[in-house]
């Protein structure tokens, strides 16, 4: 059985984004060492465009598969970059696009969590990324398997939080910690079922 991991950045205080959902105010972070971390140890995360412009040629290592909301995917669309992450099989949940724009971009416009569950229930490969955002994580969260969750060291107030959901206390157990000189932390838990 594969499993779903959110790897996602966020403030202090919980937030993926203002309340618009940028989060450029945390690429400030992003300094040498960390950088070549997650080169190293997520280099499927970074995208096709900048793993080019970095000179990242390394096999996916966690996940061969990214799923996303509409809002996260914008920003490549925005940017003219339809498959933003095509070294990955890619998946886009939204009811407002009728059509990919791109071969490798499958649309998820009904049953999220069924075709998540299929996803997961596929024999051998990697594991499954949620990229974001938050209403798509809030559909999934019963179904996160691992939360990889890169804090940055800044306090937003409010904004865009990591799950958009109800209240509902949900367990997972601490495993790494790894500690960056700029301030940023990376927590993995996984979930206690």
């Amino acid at each position: 059985m594969r499993k779903l991991t959110y790897y996602i950045a966020c403030s202090i205080d919980g937030f993926i984004g203002d309340p618009q959902g940028d989060a450029s105010s945390m690429y400030s972070f992003v300094n040498e060492e960390y950088q070549a971390w997650m080169n190293a140890e997520y280099p499927e995360t970074i995208p096709a465009h900048a793993r080019a412009a970095l000179g990242i040629d390394a096999d996916n290592k966690h996940f061969d598969t990214v799923v996303q909301g509409l809002a996260s995917y914008r920003i490549a669309l925005d940017a003219g970059i339809t498959s933003p992450y095509g070294h990955l099989r890619e998946l886009v949940a939204t009811r407002s696009l009728a059509e990919s724009p791109d071969p490798n971009v499958e649309l998820i416009a009904d049953d999220l969590v069924g075709r998540i569950r299929e996803l997961k229930a596929e024999d051998g490969g990697l594991g499954v990324w949620l990229c974001g955002g938050s209403t798509v994580a809030g559909a999934l969260v019963d179904e996160i398997d691992e939360l990889v969750i890169k804090t940055y060291p800044q306090v937003y107030g409010s904004g865009m939080p990591m799950f958009g959901a109800g209240f509902e206390p949900r367990d997972f157990a601490l495993g790494t910690v790894r500690a960056f000189d700029n301030g940023v932390l990376v927590r993995t838990y996984t979930r206690k079922r």
